[in-house]
């Protein structure tokens, strides 16, 4: 999740809200003649369950960043089907003196390629402690986010699972 794009607006409240733009990809497979999506477990979250994704770098597009996001965070390759949606949230950074950010993430339905669930490189381990598949149909119910449930639930119509 390295690099950031990040713009500070002016909110009339109480003073400026940082804008960030992240990606992240539903990346699917089928196993068994089920659909099955790979959710991570973030590092120091143990009831957390959530999909792969990270801030846009400087030059990459928002399916880049779901691309190598996805790559990075499961250890497996992804390709763009179709965009699903943007998920928008206001959060406090209590790391940047307690700044409200403004986030807008950007998912992508990822059709699964090479490479194993849960091979991630070491320097990943700091923000994924485990990596793995989950049917797609029940992943509305098990991922954590109520905007990722949506984007799970919008991968699932898309597979016509």
């Amino acid at each position: 999740m390295a690099g950031t794009r990040a713009a500070q607006v002016p909110t009339g409240r109480t003073g400026r809200v940082e804008r960030e733009f992240s990606a992240g990809g539903v990346l699917v497979r089928t196993i068994r003649g089920r659909p099955m999506v790979a959710a991570i477990r973030p590092n120091g979250r143990d009831r957390v369950w959530a999909l792969p994704k990270g801030r846009i770098d400087q030059g990459e597009t928002a399916a880049e960043t779901a691309v190598r996001e996805v790559r990075e965070e499961t250890g497996v390759e992804g390709r763009v089907v179709e965009k699903l949606g943007d998920v928008r949230y206001v959060y406090t950074a209590s790391w940047k003196g307690g700044a409200r950010i403004f986030k807008v993430v950007s998912f992508f339905l990822l059709r699964a390629g090479r490479g194993r669930i849960g091979e991630i490189a070491d320097e990943m381990r700091i923000e994924v402690a485990e990596a793995r598949w989950l049917p797609l149909d029940e992943a509305p119910r098990l991922l954590t986010y109520g905007g990722e449930r949506e984007m799970a639930a919008k991968a699932l119509e898309r597979v016509g699972a």
